[in-house]
């Protein structure tokens, strides 16, 4: 990285961006591969580089435009990934006032017409340089006349010409484009890294700033070295001498690491008093409710992260007090509390975002988390419940038969409520039955309303069978007769549509005739009927009872019997394998 004094301030970002592949920062992989092929000759025709904003994509185009152009102090030199820096080319190219090495930006520049330019002067030689390169920055934003455009151009350009295009966006660039590009996807910065290039721009600079500090300008970058770099050197300007993690997180408009651990922990506990305080406390002193919240977020998928893995506990960016302290959550909390915790976060910022009070926003979200901090997550709530709850006795005073021990076992015996849909459906069930089509055919073969019904389901007239079983109160039925009653849900022409439908299906005319009254109930009343039948047996349930009593205004979205239970175990089963017989075997 470069220190050399400028006239005039130059912004850090600027002054230490990298100039030769060894200054780039976490990026190894992608370095050695450049390498072996600098040393091999086999430079690729065109180079794409993607990742987060800030890793390095143009900085690294600029050093495989010098590496490819560098010529040496002497003026002989060859294709290095270690270009000089010094003579004209590497000069000119960092500088971006090089003739043959043309930057353009795509996000402004979108058409075919700018690309049509790009193709026109791809004929012609380099003036100066070795090679003619054209970087193309944010490329994805091309539009699709422009990308196929550039095809030919980019899968034949000729040798003196080479392409390097950057993307945040890799997704949105088409795949014939990416076919012809060596792809390089430059990582996030590790933290290590990054406090490590921190500390040696600091020290450059001559500038005093604690450790703590520094580990919170790279949490705030999220592996990007230029917002590190950025905020670095804002928070130098903003420090008088040294410069503190105090200093750092009220520039940030973060609130203390500490403070929002407490905040957490009462929220947990359910003060909801001692949260209010907190936060009132927090926003007095300058804190954004908005970040507040963003912090607690970030602390509970910490905590939650650590529960599952305890290595995320070594995070450099945590001091050793923070790392106790959420190390000590994560033992003390359950995941599903962690889980509802993150859920409230995040439609608590959704609903600060949009808020036209903040911090009355965020009081809100406090007061909701510790109302349910204390309350037991679902599962917690049935075994409590089946625990207080004693099991149903049968007529002589005994639990009902069928095994299982406690209230569980009482509630599989009867009926279980899920939160599932069920399928509902009456008559036969399999495939279609065989259609009569001859006109000579018996009509026995329909011998109950029931096989008319499923004749209409074998020919998926759906309309028809719903109108049937919603609209048909049966009077009287023989095979080609049918009288019904219509209910209030019949439609005017479903006599004639059914009459119509079934001597087509049958090649038989059939009398269909509607009555006042006498009809039975529809099929879709039985089956409503039967619905509710079960669904007031599964409330008269103790244990159901005690869940409508904790919850009034839960609800039963479907049930399921042991029967029900069996079938779809069944079904799912996997088919029983027998023993073959081995001829090897000795008797």
């Amino acid at each position: 990285m470069s220190d050399t004094p400028q006239t005039g301030y130059q912004v850090l970002a600027r002054k230490y961006r990298p100039e030769t592949f060894v200054d780039l920062v976490g990026q190894e992989a992608m370095v050695r591969t450049l390498k072996n092929a600098f040393a091999a000759d086999r430079i690729a025709q065109a180079f794409i580089m993607t990742g987060i904003r800030g890793t390095g994509k143009t900085t690294t185009a600029r050093i495989i435009a010098k590496g490819m152009n560098c010529i040496g102090p002497d003026g002989t030199g060859t294709p290095t990934t270690e270009p000089c820096g010094v003579c004209e080319h590497c000069t000119a190219i960092m500088e971006g006032r090089h003739v043959d090495v043309m930057e353009m930006d795509a996000a402004s520049r979108t058409g075919v017409n700018d690309i049509r330019e790009i193709i026109d002067s791809v004929a012609y030689r380099a003036a100066s340089a070795r090679y003619k390169i054209y970087i193309i920055d944010e490329v994805h934003m091309l539009s699709t006349s422009a990308f196929n455009a550039l095809l030919k151009t980019l899968e034949e350009p000729p040798a003196h010409v080479k392409f390097i295009f950057a993307t945040t966006e890799i997704r949105k660039v088409p795949v014939t484009v990416l076919s012809r590009c060596q792809r390089f996807d430059l990582r996030r910065i590790e933290p290590e890294d990054m406090i490590g290039m921190l500390r040696r721009i600091a020290d450059s600079e001559q500038a005093a700033i604690a450790d703590d500090a520094l580990a919170l300008i790279t949490r705030a970058a999220e592996g990007s070295a230029r917002d590190a770099t950025s905020l670095l050197d804002q928070a130098i300007s903003h420090g008088a001498g040294e410069t503190t993690a105090d200093q750092v997180r009220a520039m940030l408009g973060l609130a203390d690491r500490g403070r929002v651990m407490d905040l957490f922990e009462m929220v947990m506990k359910g003060d909801a008093a001692g949260a209010l305080t907190e936060l009132s406390a927090q926003y007095a002193d300058g804190a954004d409710p908005m970040a507040v919240l963003r912090d607690l977020a970030e602390l509970t998928h910490w905590v939650s992260v650590v529960k599952i893995t305890p290595d995320a506990a070594n995070d450099p960016t945590i001091g050793p007090d923070e790392r106790a302290r959420g190390q000590g959550y994560a033992e003390g909390l359950g995941l599903r509390v962690l889980a509802r915790m993150w859920q409230m976060l995040l439609k608590s910022l959704e609903e600060v975002a949009h808020a036209p009070n903040t911090m009355m926003a965020a009081e809100m979200a406090i007061i909701r988390m510790t109302h349910v901090a204390d309350l037991p997550t679902p599962d917690e709530l049935v075994k409590k419940l089946a625990d207080a709850t004693p099991p149903p006795s049968g007529p002589s005073g005994s639990p009902p038969t069928g095994g299982g021990n406690g209230g569980g076992a009482g509630f599989s015996q009867s009926t279980q409520a899920v939160a599932r849909s069920s399928a509902g459906g009456s008559g036969a069930s399999g495939g279609a039955t065989a259609l009569a089509q001859d006109p000579l055919e018996a009509l026995s073969r329909y011998p109950t309303f029931d096989h008319v019904v499923e004749l209409i389901r074998a020919n998926r007239d759906g309309k028809l069978l719903m109108d049937v079983e919603a609209g048909v109160r049966l009077v009287a039925y023989q095979p080609g007769r049918i009288t019904f009653e219509p209910s209030p849900k019949a439609p005017a022409d479903l006599a004639n549509r059914l009459g119509q439908r079934l001597q087509g299906w049958t090649g038989n005319r059939w009398a269909i005739t509607l009555v006042n009254e006498d009809g039975a109930e529809t099929i879709e009343e039985r089956r409503t009927a039967g619905e509710r039948a079960r669904e007031a047996e599964a409330r008269a349930h103790p244990l159901v009872s005690a869940v409508f009593e904790a919850f009034p205004t839960a609800k039963i979205l479907s049930i399921r019997s042991e029967a029900d239970i069996a079938a779809e175990a069944q079904s799912e089963a996997l088919p029983e394998v027998e023993d073959e017989w081995d001829p090897f075997e000795e008797d």
